[in-house]
């Protein structure tokens, strides 16, 4: 598959590393320099637009301050976009409001899909992320069954099992886990305890 990801930072070198060892095909591209990364995933270099012109699916891995933005620039409108932000203040508050910021996304007409914003980024550099014995369960949003359809493959390629939660309406919900559950992490409590294990 090929794989246009916007941003250089942390998510995406855990997430190419991992979707490079699977024999995908990666374009980096940033408003910074995007050759560090590339060279170490061996991916191409390109502008948001051409990254979004390249990329079968896009991972958007730029802080949820400028995601919409960026999005906008690449000009993603019908392209499967994954959206791993956390838009989320320093207290680990929600910034948005009314409305996800994956809906907002979803404004600029790609087809978006929450997912990868629960864990840490070491969590994604794990090979592959089992927890005794367990493979880690990766929820999805999102409302396109194609879409879908793709983000489950790459979840699976971390040897991660997808499950989809819903419709994308449901992603201000998933948002919104992340900020209480990491706020539990950070005040160094077991979030994972809160909840009983199934059965």
């Amino acid at each position: 598959m090929r794989i246009g990801i916007l941003g250089a930072g942390d998510m995406a070198e855990a997430l190419g590393t991992q979707w490079t060892r699977q024999g995908h095909e990666l374009m980096i591209a940033t408003r910074t320099n995007p050759a560090p990364l590339a060279t170490r995933l061996e991916a191409r270099t390109g502008s948001y637009a051409e990254a979004a012109a390249f990329g079968q699916v896009l991972l958007l891995a730029v802080p949820a301050a400028a995601a919409l933005d960026v999005l906008t620039e690449a000009g993603a409108a019908g392209r499967t976009v994954i959206d791993c932000t956390n838009p989320v203040a320093p207290d680990w508050t929600l910034t948005t409001k009314d409305i996800s910021l994956a809906e907002q996304l979803a404004t600029t007409g790609a087809h978006v899909v929450k997912a990868f914003n629960l864990c840490h980024v070491d969590t994604w550099r794990l090979t592959p992320p089992v927890f005794a014995d367990r493979p880690l369960a990766v929820p999805l949003c999102g409302d396109d069954p194609t879409a879908l359809a793709q983000v489950q493959t790459l979840v699976r390629d971390l040897g991660c099992d997808p499950v989809v939660a819903g419709p994308l309406s449901r992603a201000g919900l998933l948002e919104a886990t992340a900020a209480f559950v990491i706020g539990l992490w950070m005040r160094g409590a077991d979030a994972q305890a809160i909840l009983p294990p199934l059965g």
